[in-house]
């Protein structure tokens, strides 16, 4: 049930549409609080464990009163534009010059009537592709504690670009929020006993514990994550290829008359190293084009 009143209070000092538009990052975009809320509303449905169902409705309904929240604010800044806007009451140089001022607000201006379009700050309209739930809970609550942190970094630089203090306001409880998400799927992670790795069929054991340092040079540096007694640190390069034992070739077991076809493709298309052809780059060949194949004179 909807209750009239936001969850948190939005006070904005004075429209700002190009402000407004940075804003719809979080209501129609990636990191958003739609793609959060549709996130754990799924993943809550098919929950099986009752505390964890339970946690995810919550949060999912709580996010769609930050959605609304964070919605208001955009629609507020907008007020002013959709206002001249809708009337016409400004000569229409003064009215493309506002409505221009930065960024795609002019567009968010002309197609929504300045209301929270459910696009992201570039316009780009909102994806079922952002809801990244795969219905494995050691995965999905690893998935929501990155979507929480991400979505406060991109508070936290909401946060920058203005100084409106109400909206500052807003903005650092809907931050906090995403703090308070992520310690309550961190610790719902924990709660599984056996939550590493994700799923249920073990790792091989001649690979789980191997680290390959494959990009070599200056920069390599060593620490917990590839030493100690949880590591074996490979970096000679013979031993990170074919690591299985053998000879690292693919292949594949097919009858007789395929592979007659294939040799015959492979007759039909195969290269003749002996020869240079010209080619349209020699014709066209110009200052910085390398060596080239000579083209003989005219007669």
């Amino acid at each position: 049930m909807h209750n009239k009143r936001l969850m948190y209070t939005v006070r904005v000092a004075e429209p700002n549409p190009v402000l407004a538009n940075m804003m719809l990052e979080q209501f129609g975009g990636a990191d958003g609080e739609l793609a959060a809320a549709m996130r754990y509303f799924t993943q809550a449905l098919a929950e099986d464990d009752a505390g964890r169902k339970d946690m995810l409705l919550d949060i999912a309904t709580e996010e769609l009163s930050h959605l609304e929240v964070i919605g208001s604010i955009v629609a507020m800044l907008n007020k002013g534009a959709k206002g001249r806007l809708a009337e016409g009451v400004e000569r229409e140089a003064d009215l493309l010059v506002q409505l221009n001022a930065g960024g795609d607000s002019h567009i968010t201006s002309l197609l929504y009537g300045g209301g929270p379009a459910v696009v992201n700050s570039a316009g780009v309209p909102w994806s079922g592709a952002y809801v990244d739930s795969r219905g494995e809970p050691t995965v999905d609550l690893r998935s929501n504690i990155a979507a929480e942190a991400r979505a406060k970094i991109v508070y936290e630089r909401l946060i920058n670009i203005t100084d409106d203090p109400g909206i500052k306001d807003a903005l650092t409880f809907l931050m906090t929020r995403e703090v308070a998400h992520q310690k309550s799927f961190e610790k719902a992670l924990y709660a599984i006993e056996n939550n590493f790795p994700p799923g249920k069929l073990p790792g091989h054991p001649d690979f789980a514990d191997k680290y390959y340092n494959m990009s070599q040079g200056d920069g390599d540096a060593r620490g917990s994550w590839n030493e100690g007694e949880q590591w074996e640190f490979v970096e000679e390069r013979d031993q990170q290829a074919a690591v299985d034992g053998g000879d690292g070739l693919a292949t594949v077991k097919i009858d007789k008359d395929d592979k007659k076809i294939l040799a015959a493709v492979a007759a039909r298309t195969a290269s003749d190293p002996s020869i240079n052809p010209i080619t349209g780059a020699d014709l066209g060949a110009g200052p910085g084009a390398g060596s080239t194949t000579p083209l003989e004179p005219a007669s």
